[in-house]
């Protein structure tokens, strides 16, 4: 048992100074004060002057790495479980990209395994950015249905140089086996959509809405804040068609690609224009390519994702945007766990996975992080691998 006391606790919304009981993987109880129990060996966790996060999900990461847009030489490596914990993320999702020839669906499942033996929680999505999609089973519906760990489809690219060009009648058919996959499996069935910077916008996501029965929470466009024009499609698509929006937190703030709105400013943006609150999310991208094309698509140069840039949008969306703390510990956590269905994350509540996250109340750095009542990261430091506690 581990009891965390005194911590300001946001779940995500605020519950007051509490102390929190955890009991191997799952939170206990939750109460104005929990007294120590010495025979049970309970460990203390010193609460005072913190404030206490639910685990951040990251929806969209790279566990295989990605890139080869510049050539072989140009792709990234593996994730390591360090890169996530570090910035308090304990549940993600992996996917491939632009390559889905070298980067296999079996080599993904099998990263996502190892992550799980490390001790977070780890997803796939089956397929890539092509079209007719690459599974595992050779059926979307089928990987749903039988594996595990696969709880959508994606990342499919639409409005991109890269993409496919799949018609809106095709990704609609793609969106319909999802569902239903989903639907058969309990499980989301969520569609998770590269955004390009095309002229096409959202108009397959649209397409989708208005032609066909399914609901826009089995859809979520990523990379909406790439740039200023998209981000406001984005705005209108959620405003006026109930669309869920993904904002991309893996770009330099300090060198920002033309037009590209930093997710901290976009989530903003959103919450003034109206856009309900639960209709956002971030996730970072994390260990893919960040390429850069110049106008008639040649390959310029790329970075790599971080995953750790999830945590620190939100900090910033907090700290400078002056975004209320629930709203912007939102977009990590309860959000995409609604949109995932998965029922015992992104919440601090009795029965629910001890994933969580200490912060320091006069700087919001991160200082323990906890993945299923396991200590990842302890006094602002990754927890070497064989010695959790």
């Amino acid at each position: 048992m581990k009891l965390i006391q005194g911590a300001a606790v946001y779940a995500p919304e605020y519950l007051g100074v509490r102390d929190v009981l955890i009991e191997g993987s799952r939170i206990r109880k939750i109460a104005d004060k929990i007294p120590v129990a010495e025979a049970y060996e309970v460990q203390v966790i010193d609460g005072n002057g913190m404030l206490l996060f639910p685990g951040f999900i990251d929806g969209h990461v790279h566990i295989l790495g990605g890139g080869g847009e510049g050539g072989y030489h140009t792709r990234t490596p593996e994730i390591m479980l360090t890169d996530i914990t570090s910035g308090g993320v304990t549940t993600v999702v992996g996917c491939l990209g632009t390559d889905g020839t070298t980067r296999t669906m079996a080599s993904l499942l099998a990263k996502a395994r190892g992550l799980e033996e490390e001790g977070i929680t780890a997803y796939i999505y089956t397929g890539s950015y092509q079209v007719p999609v690459r599974t595992l089973t050779g059926s979307i519906l089928d990987d749903l249905v039988l594996i595990d760990k696969v709880v959508g489809c994606g990342e499919i690219a639409l409005s991109d140089h890269r993409s496919s060009q799949p018609t809106c009648e095709e990704f609609a058919r793609i969106v319909g086996d999802t569902r239903v996959g989903g639907i058969l499996s309990g499980k989301a069935g969520l569609v998770n959509i590269h955004m390009g910077d095309g002229e096409r916008m959202l108009s397959c996501l649209r397409y989708v809405v208005k032609n066909t029965e399914i609901p826009p929470s089995n859809m979520l466009p990523t990379h909406i804040n790439r740039s200023t024009r998209l981000l406001k499609d984005g705005m209108d698509y959620a405003k006026t068609l109930g669309g869920y929006v993904d904002l991309t937190t893996s770009s330099d703030p300090d060198y920002l690609e033309e037009d590209e709105v930093k997710a901290s400013t976009g989530l903003k943006f959103l919450l003034e224009q109206g856009v309900p609150e639960h209709q956002i999310t971030f996730s970072s991208d994390g260990q893919g390519s960040m390429p850069i094309f110049d106008r008639d698509g040649n390959f310029l140069g790329l970075g790599v994702g971080k995953v750790t840039s999830l945590y620190r949008e939100v900090r910033d969306a907090i700290l400078k945007e002056k975004v209320d703390i629930t709203q912007a510990l939102r977009t990590v956590t309860a959000n995409p766990a609604a949109l995932l269905k998965l029922t015992r994350k992104g919440r601090i509540a009795v029965g629910c996975d001890a994933d969580l996250v200490l912060v320091r109340q006069e700087d919001l750095q991160i200082y323990t992080v906890l993945a299923k009542g396991r200590r990842m990261v302890q006094n602002g430091a990754s927890v070497r691998k064989g010695t959790f506690e």
